[in-house]
């Protein structure tokens, strides 16, 4: 039979397969072919013994959280405590561009922000805005059930930013689990335990363990400078094809952000991811 993966427990599999759910464990081949099963595979498998048999090919990955087979990433930002941290958000939407997954930015707490603090932020709302991602607040719940239909969708983001909480608002009959924030390291507990795939507005949605690291895996430091879009922009225009937008005279992109037309911070992080891995 075939199935689609929806959770994972240690060794245990769950595997849905049109109404039923089976618990598989995965055949010893898959360690020897250095393969594991992950969360949104589709398998074939044995559903009288309960054994993963074989993987169907994967359209992308994720390496944390540990899923595949995703249609777009719903990354939870949270504007107060945890605070606003673009590092980690440009970080993500370079990975998640990477590997061919729709970003999609949720920011949260803006209850939280003085006003100041809040028009302040409304800059880098309406930039990310601008140069293509689809960005919403958590209040606005009538938009973001719409996203889901049909979707292998994957939360992600800071701890503490508010995932399950969102979720048990799309849907409060999944009651996850949420926990308050550490006042001393300014992130929240980790509430997720593994990764499962819940059914939520017509898709299939993971909620994951928030992250405490992330790295950019095999990425060159050409492909990290190729998934930020306004750079693509105006790169054609710089004096070097190859141009690194760092220290080489000429550069469009640097020109772009001394004029404002790029964000400042964008540009200070995509030098930290290049020069500081």
């Amino acid at each position: 039979m075939q199935g689609k993966i929806i959770k994972q427990i240690s060794n245990d599999y769950t595997v849905k397969s049109g109404e039923f759910e089976y618990v598989c464990k995965a055949r010893g081949k898959f360690r020897k072919m250095e393969v594991s099963p992950l969360v949104g595979d589709e398998v074939l498998f044995d559903d009288k013994e309960n054994y993963i048999l074989d993987i169907l090919p994967r359209k992308n990955k994720l390496e944390r959280p540990a899923i595949v087979n995703v249609d777009q990433a719903i990354i939870i930002t949270s504007l107060k405590s945890p605070d606003f941290d673009t590092n980690l958000l440009d970080k993500l939407l370079i990975i998640l561009s990477y590997n061919s997954i729709k970003p999609i930015i949720i920011f949260t707490k803006a209850d939280l922000l003085t006003k100041d603090e809040l028009e302040l932020f409304n800059i880098y709302f309406d930039y990310y805005q601008k140069i293509g991602y689809e960005c919403y607040f958590n209040t606005e719940l009538d938009k973001i059930k719409k996203i889901f239909n049909n979707k292998v969708s994957v939360f992600t983001g800071q701890s503490g930013a508010g995932k399950s909480t969102l979720l048990n608002k799309l849907d409060n009959s999944l009651n996850l689990k949420t926990a308050e924030i550490s006042l001393a390291l300014n992130r929240g507990k980790h509430t997720t335990r593994h990764t499962a795939l819940l059914p939520v507005g017509g898709g299939l949605v993971a909620d994951t363990p928030g992250f405490s690291a992330l790295g950019f895996g095999n990425m060159s430091n050409e492909d990290i400078r190729d998934n930020l879009p306004e750079f693509n922009l105006y790169r054609v225009d710089c004096k070097y094809r190859d141009c690194m937008h760092y220290k080489e005279d000429k550069c469009m992109v640097k020109e772009k952000v001394r004029s404002s037309d790029i964000l400042e911070s964008r540009y200070i992080n995509y030098l930290n991811f290049i020069t500081k891995r």
